[in-house]
C-alpha cells in the first residue's frame, strides 16, 4: 500500500507525447493473447465475488477464483468516452484529449495500445461500443489500430439494444429485423458472436481482443430467455415510463439483473472457447467496467447495492463513480484465488500490455502492473498519485488520502480511504498539510484543454 510520503515530482505535459516506454523484446512464441472485456455501467458491488447477493454471476466469480481480483482498481473517468480514452491512450483525464462525452474524436496523432500491439504482430479486434470517434473521423477504431471492429462507433447510438444497424469497420451492417421498433436481434448477442468468430479466426495468435460490451448500460432491456430467471422475483415498486433515449420498462429490477447474468453467461462462452481451442494457458483475460453504476433508464442501484460500500454513482468522482471491479486470469502466471490492494487504473493498461507483448508505447501516466498480476510486488513500480477530472470536478488519490473538489475555486474535501472507504467524513480541516499537498498535485496534474475546459469562461461585462 502506498503512503502519503511517496511523493515525487512527475513531469508529463508535452514530454508525454514524445517519450516512450519500451518493453523487453518478446519472441513470437512467448507473446500471450490479451482479452480485455469491459462492461458498461457495472458497479463495484454488482458481482458475486465483490459482494453482490441478488444477481447471479457464476462465470465471473469462477474467473476470480482462477485468477486475481484487484480491490482498488479505477476507471479512467466516471463516464463513458473519457474513461475509454484513458484506457486506449494511457493518459489520465488531466492529459488525455477526450475528457467528456462528446462527438470529439481522437486525433490522428493520439497513439493507442492497439496500434502498438499491431506493430509487434498482434491481430487486433474490438467488438462493442467504441465512443472515441465516428466512422468518418480520425478517431474511428479501424484508424486507431484495430484490424476488425463490429458494433457501435457512437456512444449515443449505443443507448438502444435493438438498433437498425451496426458497423463492421467502415461498412454499415443493416438489421432490418429491428426496423419500425421491432426487436429481432439483441445487439449484445451479435457483438458476442463476432467476438467469438475473431478468436476462432486468430487462434494461431497472438491477438488482442477488446470487448467493450454495452450492457448493463442505462436502458433496461433483455430477451425473454434471460428475463425468465428473475421475473417477479422481487417487488417492482417503481416502473420506468420511458424517455426519448430509453424505452419504458415495468420490470426494471428483474431486467437489470437478467442483463448482468446474460453478460456473465456470454463471458463464459468466450472462456469456454479459449479452453476448446487450447488457448487459455497462453491468454491473459481481464474483466472490468467503464465506470460506476447508474440510476438512469429505470435502474435501481440502491436496491442491488451496486456500488457496494462506496459513495456515489456514475458521473461522480467519489469512489462509487470510479472504483470498479477488476479480474485477471492467466493460468501459470497469475496465481489463483488471490487479491491485491495495489491502486491501479485504466491508464496502466497500455504499459502493462506493452510489457507483455514487447511493444513500445508513448510515455503516459500509467505504470505496468504486470508485477502485481504475477505476484512479484517487490518489482512493482510505485506511483505518486491517481488523478481524475470531469469538468468542473477534480479528484486525486495520494496513498490512502483522497481529495475531491467540486470546482477549481471550491474548497477541497479530504477522505482517509483506509478508515473511511465510504467517504463519509471530510477531514480536510484536521489535515491542512495534506490538503495543501493534494491541491498542489491537482494543479500539476491538469493541463488546460481548449476542447474540454475545466471551468466555464467568465463573460466580459
Amino acid at each position: 500500500m502506498l503512503t502519503g510520503d511517496s511523493l515525487r515530482s512527475l513531469v508529463f505535459m508535452a514530454a508525454a507525447s514524445t517519450a516512450v516506454t519500451t518493453a523487453p523484446a518478446v519472441s513470437a512464441a512467448e507473446k500471450p493473447n490479451i482479452v480485455y472485456i469491459l462492461a458498461d455501467d457495472l458497479g463495484y458491488g454488482d458481482l458475486g465475488c465483490y459482494g453482490q447477493k441478488l444477481i447471479r454471476t457464476p462465470r465471473l466469480d469462477k474467473l476470480a477464483t482462477e485468477g486475481m481480483r484487484l480491490t482498488q482498481h479505477y476507471a479512467g473517468a466516471p463516464l463513458c468516452a473519457p474513461s475509454r480514452c484513458t484506457l486506449m491512450t494511457g493518459l489520465h483525464t488531466g492529459h488525455a484529449f477526450i475528457r467528456s462525452n462528446s462527438k470529439t474524436p481522437l486525433r490522428a496523432g493520439d497513439a493507442t495500445i492497439a496500434e502498438a500491439l499491431k506493430k509487434v504482430g498482434y491481430a487486433t479486434g474490438a467488438f462493442g461500443k467504441w465512443g472515441l470517434g465516428l466512422q468518418d473521423s480520425t478517431g474511428a477504431p479501424w484508424k486507431k489500430g484495430f484490424d476488425t471492429f463490429f458494433g457501435y462507433v457512437d456512444q449515443t447510438h449505443a443507448h438502444g439494444y435493438y438498433p437498425e444497424y451496426l458497423w463492421r469497420n467502415d461498412r454499415r451492417v443493416e438489421l432490418p429485423e429491428n426496423r419500425e421498433k421491432k426487436r429481432g436481434s439483441y445487439s449484445h448477442d451479435l457483438i458476442t458472436t463476432e467476438a467469438l468468430d475473431f478468436v476462432r479466426k486468430n487462434k494461431d495468435g497472438p491477438f488482442f481482443l477488446y470487448i467493450p460490451f454495452t450492457i448493463p448500460h442505462a436502458e433496461v432491456v433483455v430477451p425473454a430467455d434471460s428475463l425468465a430467471e428473475y421475473l417477479d422475483k422481487w417487488p417492482e415498486p417503481k416502473t420506468f415510463a420511458g424517455s426519448g433515449t430509453y424505452s419504458p420498462q415495468d420490470k426494471p429490477r428483474a431486467v437489470r439483473a437478467a442483463m448482468i447474468t446474460r453478460l456473465d453467461r456470454d463471458i463464459g462462452r468466450i472462456l469456454d472457447l479459449l479452453d476448446e481451442l487450447k488457448l487459455a494457458d497462453n491468454t491473459l483475460v481481464i474483466f472490468s467496467s467503464d465506470n460506476g453504476p447508474t440510476n438512469a433508464g429505470g435502474q435501481d442501484p440502491v436496491f442491488f447495492n451496486s456500488a457496494g460500500p462506496l459513495r456515489g454513482l456514475k458521473f461522480s468522482l467519489y469512489e462509487g463513480g470510479v472504483r470498479v471491479p477488476f479480474i485477471a486470469r492467466w493460468p501459470g502466471h497469475v496465481a489463483a484465488d488471490r487479491t491485491s490492494d495495489f491502486p491501479s487504473a485504466f491508464w496502466d493498461m497500455p504499459p502493462t500490455f506493452a510489457e507483455l507483448a514487447g511493444a513500445t508505447v508513448p510515455k503516459g501516466d500509467g505504470v505496468s502492473i504486470l508485477p502485481t498480476l504475477v505476484s512479484k510486488p517487490d518489482t512493482q513500480a510505485s506511483r505518486d498519485y491517481l488523478y481524475w477530472e470531469t469538468a468542473p470536478h477534480q479528484a486525486l488519490r495520494l496513498g490512502d488520502w483522497k481529495g475531491i473538489r467540486a470546482a477549481p475555486e471550491k474548497p477541497l474535501e479530504l477522505y482517509d480511504l483506509a478508515k473511511d472507504i465510504g467517504e463519509k467524513t471530510n477531514v480536510a480541516t484536521e489535515h491542512p498539510d495534506v490538503v495543501a499537498r493534494i491541491e498542489k498535485l491537482i494543479s500539476a496534474a491538469h493541463v488546460d484543454s481548449p476542447e474540454f475546459p475545466l471551468a466555464a469562461k467568465k463573460s466580459k461585462k
